[in-house]
Protein backbone atom coordinates (compact mmCIF):
# COMPACT_ATOMS: atom_id res chain seq x y z
CA UNK A 1 0.00 0.00 0.00
CA UNK A 2 3.28 2.56 1.04
CA UNK A 3 4.44 1.57 -2.82
CA UNK A 4 1.05 2.69 -4.63
CA UNK A 5 0.79 5.63 -2.18
CA UNK A 6 4.09 6.57 -3.40
CA UNK A 7 3.47 5.53 -7.24
CA UNK A 8 0.23 6.32 -8.05
CA UNK A 9 0.33 10.41 -7.17
CA UNK A 10 3.23 10.27 -9.39
CA UNK A 11 1.38 8.56 -12.19
CA UNK A 12 -1.26 10.87 -12.35
CA UNK A 13 0.86 14.03 -11.85
CA UNK A 14 2.45 12.64 -15.37
CA UNK A 15 -1.09 12.26 -17.04
CA UNK A 16 -2.30 15.72 -15.75
CA UNK A 17 0.57 16.86 -17.61
CA UNK A 18 0.15 15.01 -20.55
CA UNK A 19 -3.64 16.68 -20.92
CA UNK A 20 -2.10 20.29 -20.09
CA UNK A 21 0.53 19.88 -22.62
CA UNK A 22 -1.83 18.88 -24.92
CA UNK A 23 -4.23 21.75 -24.36
CA UNK A 24 -1.49 24.25 -24.68
CA UNK A 25 -0.27 22.82 -28.10
CA UNK A 26 -3.82 22.19 -29.90
CA UNK A 27 -5.88 25.36 -28.32
CA UNK A 28 -2.48 27.49 -27.88
CA UNK A 29 -2.31 27.98 -31.68
CA UNK A 30 -6.28 28.37 -31.71
CA UNK A 31 -5.62 30.64 -29.90
CA UNK A 32 -2.89 32.32 -31.37
CA UNK A 33 -4.89 32.75 -34.88
CA UNK A 34 -7.42 33.76 -33.28
CA UNK A 35 -5.11 36.92 -31.54
CA UNK A 36 -3.60 37.15 -35.08
CA UNK A 37 -7.06 37.51 -36.70
CA UNK A 38 -7.40 41.27 -34.70
CA UNK A 39 -4.96 42.12 -37.14
CA UNK A 40 -6.52 41.13 -40.14
CA UNK A 41 -6.43 43.82 -42.83
CA UNK A 42 -9.76 42.60 -44.25
CA UNK A 43 -12.67 40.40 -43.96
CA UNK A 44 -11.16 37.92 -46.28
CA UNK A 45 -8.29 36.97 -44.54
CA UNK A 46 -9.83 36.89 -41.01
CA UNK A 47 -12.58 34.35 -42.91
CA UNK A 48 -9.70 32.31 -43.73
CA UNK A 49 -8.14 32.18 -40.42
CA UNK A 50 -11.46 31.53 -38.91
CA UNK A 51 -11.70 28.52 -41.46
CA UNK A 52 -9.20 27.11 -40.77
CA UNK A 53 -10.37 26.17 -37.30
CA UNK A 54 -13.82 25.48 -37.96
CA UNK A 55 -13.56 21.94 -37.78
CA UNK A 56 -10.66 21.54 -35.23
CA UNK A 57 -11.06 24.13 -32.34
CA UNK A 58 -14.07 23.00 -30.62
CA UNK A 59 -12.23 19.38 -29.17
CA UNK A 60 -9.15 21.35 -29.16
CA UNK A 61 -10.67 21.93 -25.40
CA UNK A 62 -11.98 18.55 -24.40
CA UNK A 63 -8.08 18.24 -22.93
CA UNK A 64 -8.50 20.92 -20.35
CA UNK A 65 -11.68 19.64 -19.61
CA UNK A 66 -9.95 16.58 -19.05
CA UNK A 67 -6.90 18.18 -16.98
CA UNK A 68 -9.90 19.77 -14.68
CA UNK A 69 -11.47 16.92 -14.02
CA UNK A 70 -8.26 14.69 -13.64
CA UNK A 71 -7.42 17.03 -10.97
CA UNK A 72 -10.76 16.92 -9.29
CA UNK A 73 -10.35 13.45 -8.46
CA UNK A 74 -6.64 12.58 -8.37
CA UNK A 75 -5.97 15.20 -5.94
CA UNK A 76 -9.36 17.50 -4.36
CA UNK A 77 -7.23 19.38 -2.00
CA UNK A 78 -5.46 20.65 -5.11
CA UNK A 79 -8.27 21.38 -6.92
CA UNK A 80 -10.13 23.56 -4.44
CA UNK A 81 -7.16 25.83 -3.17
CA UNK A 82 -5.71 26.19 -6.75
CA UNK A 83 -9.42 27.58 -7.77
CA UNK A 84 -9.46 29.62 -4.37
CA UNK A 85 -6.37 31.35 -4.86
CA UNK A 86 -6.77 31.85 -9.11
CA UNK A 87 -10.45 32.50 -9.31
CA UNK A 88 -10.09 35.90 -11.23
CA UNK A 89 -7.71 34.34 -14.02
CA UNK A 90 -10.10 31.46 -14.18
CA UNK A 91 -13.04 33.70 -14.56
CA UNK A 92 -11.30 35.74 -16.97
CA UNK A 93 -9.99 32.70 -19.13
CA UNK A 94 -13.77 31.14 -19.09
CA UNK A 95 -15.43 34.59 -19.92
CA UNK A 96 -12.65 34.68 -23.05
CA UNK A 97 -13.75 31.32 -23.87
CA UNK A 98 -17.63 32.24 -24.29
CA UNK A 99 -16.53 35.23 -26.08
CA UNK A 100 -14.48 32.75 -28.41
CA UNK A 101 -17.98 30.36 -28.81
CA UNK A 102 -20.18 32.79 -29.35
CA UNK A 103 -18.64 34.64 -31.74
CA UNK A 104 -17.66 32.28 -33.64
CA UNK A 105 -20.78 30.80 -33.85
CA UNK A 106 -22.69 34.02 -34.72
CA UNK A 107 -20.12 35.48 -37.42
CA UNK A 108 -21.34 33.10 -39.54
CA UNK A 109 -25.23 34.00 -39.50
CA UNK A 110 -24.55 37.75 -39.09
CA UNK A 111 -24.60 40.23 -41.91
CA UNK A 112 -22.46 42.93 -40.46
CA UNK A 113 -19.26 40.50 -39.04
CA UNK A 114 -17.37 43.54 -37.45
CA UNK A 115 -18.31 42.98 -33.83
CA UNK A 116 -18.23 39.19 -33.60
CA UNK A 117 -14.45 39.06 -35.08
CA UNK A 118 -13.65 41.63 -32.57
CA UNK A 119 -15.25 39.38 -30.37
CA UNK A 120 -13.48 36.40 -31.00
CA UNK A 121 -10.11 37.98 -31.17
CA UNK A 122 -10.73 39.72 -28.02
CA UNK A 123 -12.23 36.44 -26.32
CA UNK A 124 -8.87 34.64 -27.55
CA UNK A 125 -6.72 37.22 -26.08
CA UNK A 126 -8.81 37.09 -22.72
CA UNK A 127 -8.51 33.75 -22.60
CA UNK A 128 -4.76 33.51 -23.06
CA UNK A 129 -4.26 36.33 -20.62
CA UNK A 130 -6.04 34.44 -17.59
CA UNK A 131 -3.79 31.39 -18.70
CA UNK A 132 -0.52 33.01 -18.22
CA UNK A 133 -1.37 35.08 -15.25
CA UNK A 134 -2.70 31.74 -13.80
CA UNK A 135 0.74 30.33 -14.46
CA UNK A 136 2.85 32.82 -13.46
CA UNK A 137 0.81 32.92 -9.28
CA UNK A 138 1.56 28.95 -9.47
CA UNK A 139 5.19 29.73 -10.62
CA UNK A 140 5.07 32.15 -7.61
CA UNK A 141 3.70 30.01 -5.09
CA UNK A 142 0.30 29.78 -3.54
CA UNK A 143 -0.28 30.79 0.13
CA UNK A 144 -1.97 27.99 2.28
CA UNK A 145 -1.76 27.00 5.86
CA UNK A 146 -0.20 23.66 7.42
CA UNK A 147 -3.48 22.03 5.96
CA UNK A 148 -3.35 23.05 2.36
CA UNK A 149 -6.21 25.56 2.18
CA UNK A 150 -5.52 28.97 0.67
CA UNK A 151 -4.50 31.86 3.22
CA UNK A 152 -3.74 34.55 0.63
CA UNK A 153 -5.74 37.46 -0.94
CA UNK A 154 -7.74 37.63 -3.91
CA UNK A 155 -5.10 39.57 -5.81
CA UNK A 156 -2.10 37.48 -5.24
CA UNK A 157 -1.77 36.31 -8.69
CA UNK A 158 -0.72 39.71 -9.57
CA UNK A 159 2.56 40.57 -9.99
CA UNK A 160 5.20 42.02 -12.58
CA UNK A 161 6.52 38.27 -12.82
CA UNK A 162 2.75 36.85 -13.65
CA UNK A 163 2.43 39.88 -16.03
CA UNK A 164 5.47 38.75 -17.82
CA UNK A 165 4.79 35.24 -17.85
CA UNK A 166 1.32 35.81 -19.63
CA UNK A 167 2.78 37.99 -21.97
CA UNK A 168 5.20 35.41 -22.71
CA UNK A 169 2.80 33.00 -22.86
CA UNK A 170 0.73 35.07 -25.27
CA UNK A 171 3.45 35.59 -28.06
CA UNK A 172 4.32 31.63 -27.59
CA UNK A 173 0.43 31.18 -28.69
CA UNK A 174 1.35 33.76 -31.61
CA UNK A 175 4.20 32.03 -32.65
CA UNK A 176 2.24 28.88 -32.79
CA UNK A 177 -0.80 30.16 -34.00
CA UNK A 178 1.55 31.94 -37.22
CA UNK A 179 3.17 28.53 -37.84
CA UNK A 180 0.04 26.48 -38.16
CA UNK A 181 -1.03 29.47 -40.09
CA UNK A 182 2.17 29.29 -42.59
CA UNK A 183 1.43 25.59 -42.52
CA UNK A 184 -2.63 25.58 -43.53
CA UNK A 185 -1.99 29.11 -45.91
CA UNK A 186 -0.97 30.34 -48.93
CA UNK A 187 0.27 32.99 -51.50
CA UNK A 188 0.11 36.64 -49.82
CA UNK A 189 -1.38 35.47 -46.60
CA UNK A 190 1.77 33.16 -46.13
CA UNK A 191 3.80 35.39 -46.82
CA UNK A 192 2.22 37.59 -43.72
CA UNK A 193 2.85 34.94 -41.36
CA UNK A 194 6.29 33.51 -42.06
CA UNK A 195 7.17 37.85 -40.71
CA UNK A 196 5.06 37.34 -37.83
CA UNK A 197 6.26 33.76 -36.89
CA UNK A 198 9.83 35.33 -36.86
CA UNK A 199 8.63 38.57 -35.15
CA UNK A 200 6.69 36.42 -32.29
CA UNK A 201 10.74 33.67 -32.11
CA UNK A 202 12.35 37.01 -31.18
CA UNK A 203 9.80 38.03 -28.35
CA UNK A 204 9.20 34.67 -26.79
CA UNK A 205 12.99 34.26 -26.98
CA UNK A 206 13.38 37.96 -24.71
CA UNK A 207 10.23 36.81 -22.28
CA UNK A 208 11.68 33.13 -21.57
CA UNK A 209 15.48 34.76 -21.10
CA UNK A 210 14.22 37.05 -18.55
CA UNK A 211 11.79 34.80 -17.01
CA UNK A 212 14.66 31.96 -16.93
CA UNK A 213 16.94 35.04 -15.40
CA UNK A 214 14.53 36.05 -12.82
CA UNK A 215 12.65 33.44 -11.42
CA UNK A 216 15.61 32.16 -9.46
CA UNK A 217 16.58 35.63 -8.23
CA UNK A 218 12.83 36.00 -7.33
CA UNK A 219 11.76 32.98 -5.97
CA UNK A 220 13.50 31.16 -2.90
CA UNK A 221 11.75 27.54 -3.57
CA UNK A 222 12.88 27.99 -7.55
CA UNK A 223 16.64 28.99 -6.53
CA UNK A 224 16.77 25.72 -4.25
CA UNK A 225 15.18 23.26 -6.91
CA UNK A 226 17.44 24.71 -9.99
CA UNK A 227 20.72 24.12 -8.23
CA UNK A 228 20.30 20.89 -6.58
CA UNK A 229 22.62 17.80 -7.88
CA UNK A 230 22.42 16.27 -10.30
CA UNK A 231 18.89 18.88 -11.16
CA UNK A 232 21.49 21.62 -12.24
CA UNK A 233 23.00 20.21 -15.17
CA UNK A 234 19.61 19.42 -17.03
CA UNK A 235 18.65 22.97 -15.88
CA UNK A 236 21.94 24.07 -17.47
CA UNK A 237 21.10 22.14 -20.92
CA UNK A 238 17.14 22.97 -21.37
CA UNK A 239 18.23 26.83 -21.84
CA UNK A 240 20.94 25.59 -24.34
CA UNK A 241 18.88 23.14 -26.30
CA UNK A 242 15.77 26.25 -26.04
CA UNK A 243 18.15 28.73 -28.14
CA UNK A 244 19.16 25.97 -30.64
CA UNK A 245 15.45 25.28 -31.66
CA UNK A 246 14.95 29.13 -31.63
CA UNK A 247 17.54 28.72 -34.34
CA UNK A 248 16.26 26.05 -36.20
CA UNK A 249 12.97 27.38 -36.35
CA UNK A 250 14.47 30.74 -37.52
CA UNK A 251 16.14 28.94 -40.05
CA UNK A 252 13.15 27.25 -41.51
CA UNK A 253 11.12 30.27 -41.86
CA UNK A 254 14.08 31.64 -43.62
CA UNK A 255 14.34 29.00 -46.32
CA UNK A 256 10.54 29.50 -46.06
CA UNK A 257 9.57 25.62 -45.12
CA UNK A 258 5.98 24.77 -44.22
CA UNK A 259 5.37 22.32 -41.86
CA UNK A 260 8.87 22.27 -40.15
CA UNK A 261 8.26 25.44 -38.30
CA UNK A 262 5.16 24.13 -36.93
CA UNK A 263 7.26 20.93 -35.73
CA UNK A 264 10.66 23.31 -34.09
CA UNK A 265 7.49 25.21 -32.47
CA UNK A 266 6.02 21.89 -30.84
CA UNK A 267 9.28 21.04 -29.99
CA UNK A 268 9.83 24.38 -27.95
CA UNK A 269 7.04 23.50 -26.15
CA UNK A 270 7.80 20.22 -25.32
CA UNK A 271 11.09 21.86 -23.72
CA UNK A 272 9.60 24.36 -21.86
CA UNK A 273 7.12 22.08 -20.34
CA UNK A 274 9.75 19.68 -19.24
CA UNK A 275 11.29 22.51 -17.64
CA UNK A 276 8.08 23.55 -15.83
CA UNK A 277 7.42 20.00 -14.67
CA UNK A 278 10.64 19.47 -13.48
CA UNK A 279 10.85 23.07 -11.14
CA UNK A 280 7.19 21.81 -9.87
CA UNK A 281 7.53 18.59 -9.05
CA UNK A 282 6.62 17.01 -6.20
CA UNK A 283 4.49 19.93 -5.71
CA UNK A 284 0.86 19.74 -6.60
CA UNK A 285 0.25 23.55 -4.47
CA UNK A 286 3.65 25.03 -4.99
CA UNK A 287 5.84 25.70 -2.79
CA UNK A 288 4.20 23.66 0.28
CA UNK A 289 2.13 20.82 -0.76
CA UNK A 290 3.36 17.98 -2.56
CA UNK A 291 1.29 15.51 -4.64
CA UNK A 292 1.81 12.51 -1.83
CA UNK A 293 0.28 14.98 0.48
CA UNK A 294 -2.52 16.16 -2.02
CA UNK A 295 -3.99 12.82 -4.04
CA UNK A 296 -6.80 11.11 -3.12
CA UNK A 297 -7.15 7.63 -1.68
CA UNK A 298 -5.27 5.08 -3.51
CA UNK A 299 -8.56 2.92 -4.97
CA UNK A 300 -9.83 5.74 -6.14
CA UNK A 301 -6.32 6.73 -8.09
CA UNK A 302 -6.12 2.66 -9.40
CA UNK A 303 -10.37 3.23 -10.65
CA UNK A 304 -9.41 6.50 -12.26
CA UNK A 305 -6.70 5.59 -13.85
CA UNK A 306 -8.18 1.69 -15.95
CA UNK A 307 -11.23 4.81 -16.60
CA UNK A 308 -9.05 7.19 -18.28
CA UNK A 309 -6.75 4.47 -19.35
CA UNK A 310 -9.92 3.52 -22.31
CA UNK A 311 -10.73 7.31 -22.47
CA UNK A 312 -7.15 8.67 -23.73
CA UNK A 313 -6.67 6.34 -26.89
CA UNK A 314 -10.54 7.37 -28.08
CA UNK A 315 -9.55 11.10 -27.43
CA UNK A 316 -6.27 10.71 -29.35
CA UNK A 317 -7.98 8.55 -32.28
CA UNK A 318 -10.73 11.33 -32.60
CA UNK A 319 -8.08 14.42 -32.73
CA UNK A 320 -5.26 12.73 -34.83
CA UNK A 321 -8.54 11.98 -37.20
CA UNK A 322 -9.70 15.05 -37.25
CA UNK A 323 -6.13 16.87 -38.53
CA UNK A 324 -5.96 14.00 -41.06
CA UNK A 325 -9.15 14.48 -42.65
CA UNK A 326 -8.81 18.45 -42.10
CA UNK A 327 -4.91 18.49 -43.40
CA UNK A 328 -5.14 20.30 -46.53
CA UNK A 329 -5.19 24.00 -47.32
CA UNK A 330 -7.44 26.78 -46.45
CA UNK A 331 -7.91 29.11 -49.15
CA UNK A 332 -10.88 31.62 -50.44
CA UNK A 333 -12.06 29.07 -51.80
CA UNK A 334 -12.16 26.98 -49.01
CA UNK A 335 -13.97 30.26 -47.70
CA UNK A 336 -16.31 30.22 -50.34
CA UNK A 337 -14.86 33.45 -52.23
Amino acid sequence: METLQYFLPQVWFVILAFFLFLYVMLDGFDLGVGILSLTSSDEKRRGILMTSLSNIWDANETWLVLMGGGLFGAFPLAYGTILNALYIPIFVMIFGFIFRGVAFEFRELSRRKVLWNFAFGAGSFTAALGQGFALGAVLKGIKVDETGHFIGSTWDWFSLPSVLVALTLIQGYVLIGSTYLVWKTTGELQATHYKTAKLAAWTTLIGAIFITVTTPIIYESARTKLFQQPLVYIFAVIPVLGVWLIWQLLQSLNRQEERAPFVWTILLFVLSFIGLGLIVFPYIIPPQITIYEAAADPSSLVIMIIFIGFLIPVMLFYNLYQYIVFRGKVTGNSYGE
